[in-house]
């Protein structure tokens, strides 16, 4: 007997909350369109139940976004009748529910009028209005009584957008959404009437729509300002679904421009096996994740094709299995012209110099390095941080972040203990931006000077003919304790030579192995500890590595090879004069200079 399903009567709160206080993980869902609190309280993974009002609040505000994304596929899939009866009673709630903003928000909330935040509200409307807009395509008949919710929503993203850039936040990411909501609220109702849609001017074009807030808050670089995959991702798909219907041809061409530079950027960072590094907050690993990831790759395909994006939509659908509802193979002709020309592959080495990150790929090995800036509330103290990726193995990645409300856990998550980044005489690092010094077609080298008072760093990492080599030197103005961090997300096995480097290998679907050395008479301390591993589940702990030397000036030089790769790397050294030499199987060696 299949199970009941029903709307839960509640205003929602904020999803964040829905975290274990003990454990840090995401609580389980349980079925969320049941519309009924789990009995017994949200069960966490480690056998906890949780049930308090902040809990249940999240709760709803998962339940309300699982429906509306639900009739989003009734609609697509011609069952009309249970979608449009799902609208009209959702019509009738928040006319009960929704007169005012929500008076239980907190204070730095944007307030919604269903849930704690305006930008709740915003993704709820998106996906109520794009159902009202697919049921319009082949009738109108019943929708009439869904017109009053739809105004509704329309006026309150409004309400929220001038409340928002009147604040000056018009490169918030709640803007992008506010404008896609108002974009889906009055295009469905447009749609309902049987009238033309008139809202491009208010949505789109004018002084505080669409276009006008992707000109600010992203870079040159084709970033949004964060600098987390997250919420460049979450803006990008926010105009994806804000241009249903519109020819591309009629977007601007700068427009257009800055919509190209934000797929690249995730077809750059992106392995070829599909994984998206987590970089800055965002979630490690999660399963409506994925689904967004899949949406914004069906409908940038027909923008800017790529195969980095189906790739993309591989990796999120295998993380999905049985819970991946199909929504996004219903979206074909999303845009009313055709696809613009396939965007160029990316190179072995990218740098993106206002979002301050370099992707280098090669030989199995997938890295990025971090030096731009902090990334406002959404940034880490991780500048210089060096992740490592095979095509579906993340060996040392960026862990993520837990749902923001576990305070504990979110602080770990964003310091420089986290991140196998350098730390000075074991504190953080400050909030800071680095400087890129120099890059080539192989090579990239990036500096921070503002992390720790006297210090600097600079972190060189080039491209071998069958391996990665990673420079790390740091430089105080008197004797410090000098760290370079290891931060697996895999399980690793360390290894002390009696003469020659320290060896690791990193497990997974790849193999890595490393070599790691530093400046001749520098006496350094490898030391492990378990340590948390990423963010998706802070109790799965993972050996960390700690390279500690006390001096004033160090080098720590890393050798990284793929096991698939080859010739095979035989040594290491590095000398005196801050020259590195790698020796491979069939007798060559190169060499590699520090930054002096």
């Amino acid at each position: 007997m299949a199970a009941l399903r029903h709307i839960a009567r509640e205003r929602g709160g904020w999803w964040h909350a829905y975290v274990c206080p003990a454990h840090g993980v995401e609580l389980d869902h349980g079925d969320l369109l049941a519309g009924v609190f789990p009995a017994g309280g949200a069960r966490c993974a480690y056998g906890c139940r949780v049930d308090d009002e902040a809990v249940r609040g999240a709760w709803l505000v998962l339940s309300h976004q699982a429906w509306a994304r639900h009739l989003r596929v009734l609609a697509h899939r011609g069952e009309r009748a249970q979608a449009v009866e799902r609208l009209v009673e959702y019509a009738g709630l928040y006319a009960e529910l929704a007169t005012e903003r929500h008076g239980e928000a907190q204070t730095w909330m944007l307030r919604g009028r269903l849930f704690h935040q305006a930008l709740t509200d915003a993704i709820w409307a998106v996906n109520i209005g794009h159902t009202v807009i697919t049921l319009a395509e082949e009738s109108t008949e019943h929708l009439a009584a869904v017109l009053p919710l739809l105004d509704d929503l329309e006026r309150a993203a409004l309400d929220a957008r001038d409340v928002l850039t009147g604040q000056g936040h018009l490169a918030s990411n709640y803007t992008a959404w506010l404008n896609a909501a108002g974009v889906a609220a009055s295009r469905g109702a447009a749609a309902a009437r049987g009238q033309e849609w008139d809202g491009a001017k208010q949505w789109l074009e004018g002084e505080h729509g669409l276009y006008a807030h992707l000109r600010v808050a992203v870079a040159d670089d084709g970033w949004e300002w964060e600098g987390s995959t997250y919420y460049h991702g979450f803006v990008l798909r926010a105009a994806l679904l804000a241009l249903r219907c519109t020819d591309p041809a009629a977007v601007p061409s700068d427009v257009l421009d800055v919509l190209a530079g934000m797929t690249d950027v995730l077809t750059t960072i992106a392995t070829p096996g599909g994984i998206l590094p987590a970089l800055h907050d965002g979630p490690y690993l999660r399963r409506p994740l994925a689904l967004e990831w899949l949406e914004l790759a069906a409908l940038a395909q027909q923008l800017f094709p790529s195969p980095a994006l189906d790739a993309v939509a591989g990796r999120a659908r295998d993380e999905l299995g049985a819970h991946d509802d199909g929504l996004d193979r219903e979206l074909g002709g999303w845009f009313a012209g055709p696809p613009l020309p396939k965007r160029p592959a990316p190179g072995p080495l990218t740098v993106f110099p206002t979002a301050g990150y370099a992707v280098l790929h090669h030989a199995g090995v997938h890295a990025l390095l971090d030096f731009g800036p902090h990334g406002g509330s959404h940034g880490h103290r991780d500048k210089l941080s060096l992740y490592l990726y095979g095509d579906t193995t993340p060996w040392q990645p960026d862990p993520g972040q837990v749902p923001y409300a576990h305070a504990e856990f979110r602080d770990l998550y964003a310091s420089t203990e986290a991140h196998p980044a350098f730390r000075v005489d074991y504190a953080e690092q400050a909030e800071c931006t680095g400087k890129l010094l120099g890059s080539d077609g192989s090579c990239v080298t990036a500096e921070v000077t503002t992390a720790y008072e006297g210090v600097r760093a600079v972190r060189q990492v080039a491209l071998g003919d069958s391996y990665l080599v990673d420079l790390l030197t740091v430089t105080a103005e008197d004797e410090r304790q000098l760290t370079a961090q290891l931060r697996p997300g895999v399980a690793l096995d360390i290894q002390l030579q009696a003469a020659g480097p320290v060896r690791t290998t990193w497990y997974g679907d790849e193999t890595l192995h490393g070599w790691h050395t530093h400046t001749p008479g520098a006496a350094v301390r490898p030391v492990t500890r378990p340590g948390p591993g990423p963010a998706d589940d802070p109790q799965c702990m993972r050996t960390r590595v700690d390279f500690t030397a006390k001096s004033d000036r160090i080098t720590f030089a890393s050798v990284y090879q793929a096991a698939s790769a080859g010739p095979a790397v035989t040594g290491v050294q590095l000398d005196g004069d801050g020259l590195l030499t790698v020796a491979l199987t069939d007798g060559s060696t190169a060499r590699f200079r520090t930054e002096d």
